[in-house]
């Protein structure tokens, strides 16, 4: 089992009192080591084991850089206004950018899907950046830049420094880098990566506690910005759900329930969305129906009739959780294999439902990846919502599951 005390060490890459030539020379040969197949002088690190043997099965080549093309500015510019990040970039510079100019450090911050966003620091860092190709609208991942912090970060969904040689491709053997994913603070769900990049001769460990304060506050911003919202919206409730005229609820763009009127409903609903009906476990199909800083849900017609049921249509590619209730269109969500394969076991489990340890340890062997079957159950309940419950996961008492 990983402890806590473990899981500290395994994250810095150096202490205070690493010598960091030192470590860099020995680093290089556990590098080399790895490449040629032989025994290595030392173990790597776990987190970098881990990545190197990602990189290794894919043929990943540890001389060059993969095709990390920059998407065009309008793309880019698309992605910033679009990302939760954009909401507390602010904070994110007032925390990091000031001491990444001043020490000569790069501070990047990417989307979920690895691509830089953002970038701050001095210019001769910025052109250090730019010969590597770690610039605006690039995709910096694993599969581009072999292991890097950013890359390996948004695989273990957990924080990563990485020194020298520890990088997989040697172009990056010259940088010490640290990186902390940004998850949403009220889904759970992975929405970019705050990274930290600088020389390797001037590493320490100081960066890792920094990067992730900063990652705090700005998930803190985050929830302090979606209460406000839902506040606003309960604000207005009352004249709303009066007008609706029977059992409805009221819930903010990402589906958390603000108010309910004649229901007994907590937390959110799959994310609504014009013109797209819903079901919704003891009210039946609803169409939304946009309202200032939400949408308001109320059954279209008819009684609510039998209980909503879920089952798994896989005659399609992908397969899909298939929501229908009492005369009413089906509703139906793609799956990711991984999606319907942590649904499968929930849905198996019945009411007595699965912990992400238990959930971990079925998908992956081990219950030391609770923290990325959270983070996958948190995207799935966004589309699925009060179906899908936590602490345990399990269906809804109010569904019907179709057996497997």
């Amino acid at each position: 089992m990983i402890t806590a005390t473990d899981a500290a060490t395994d994250l810095c890459a150096v202490r205070r009192d690493t010598d960091l030539r030192r470590h860099a020379r020995l680093l290089q040969r556990m590098h080399e080591a790895m490449l040629d197949g032989a025994a290595p002088p030392s173990p790597a690190r776990g987190v970098v084991q881990r990545s190197w043997h990602r990189m290794r099965a894919a043929g990943h080549d540890a001389d060059r850089i993969g095709r990390v093309e920059p998407a065009a500015h309008p793309v880019v510019e698309e992605r910033r206004r679009r990302s939760a990040l954009a909401l507390v970039i602010d904070g994110l510079r007032d925390s990091l950018a000031s001491v990444a100019e001043e020490a000569g450090h790069l501070m990047v911050v990417t989307d979920a899907d690895g691509m830089v966003l953002w970038r701050a620091g001095s210019p001769v860092i910025r052109r250090r950046a730019d010969a590597v190709g770690f610039s605006d609208g690039v995709r910096w991942t694993e599969q581009t830049a072999g292991t890097n912090a950013i890359g390996t970060a948004l695989v273990e969904e957990a924080p990563v420094q990485l020194f020298s040689a520890e990088h997989y491709t040697r172009p990056l053997h010259g940088w010490t880098c640290t990186a902390c994913p940004v998850h949403d603070p009220r889904t759970g769900a992975l929405i970019g990566v705050v990274n930290l990049s600088w020389e390797a001769r001037d590493a320490h460990p100081e960066t890792v506690a920094l990067v992730r304060t900063a990652v705090r506050l700005a998930q803190a911003d985050l929830w302090r910005r979606r209460e406000a919202r839902l506040n606003a919206l309960r604000a207005v409730a009352g004249s709303t759900l009066t007008r609706s005229g029977g059992p409805a609820l009221l819930v903010d763009p990402d589906g958390w329930i603000a108010a309910v009127n004649g229901i007994a409903a907590t937390g959110r609903v799959p994310v609504p969305a014009a013109d797209r009906p819903v079901v919704i476990p003891g009210l039946g199909r609803c169409t939304p129906e946009p309202v200032p800083g939400g949408w308001l849900l109320r059954r279209d017609v008819g009684p609510a009739g039998p209980p909503v049921r879920l089952w798994l249509d896989r005659s399609r590619t992908p397969p899909e959780a298939v929501l229908d209730g009492p005369a009413t269109p089906d509703w139906r969500y793609p799956l990711t294999p991984r999606h319907a394969q942590l649904l499968t076991l929930v849905m198996s489990a019945g009411p007595v439902g699965l912990t992400a340890a238990a959930l971990s340890t079925a998908v992956y062997g081990d219950a030391h990846h609770d923290v990325a079957v959270r983070a996958e159950l948190s995207r799935l309940r966004r589309r699925l919502g009060g179906v899908l419950l936590t602490r345990p996961y399990r269906i809804a008492r109010n569904v019907v599951v179709t057996p497997l």
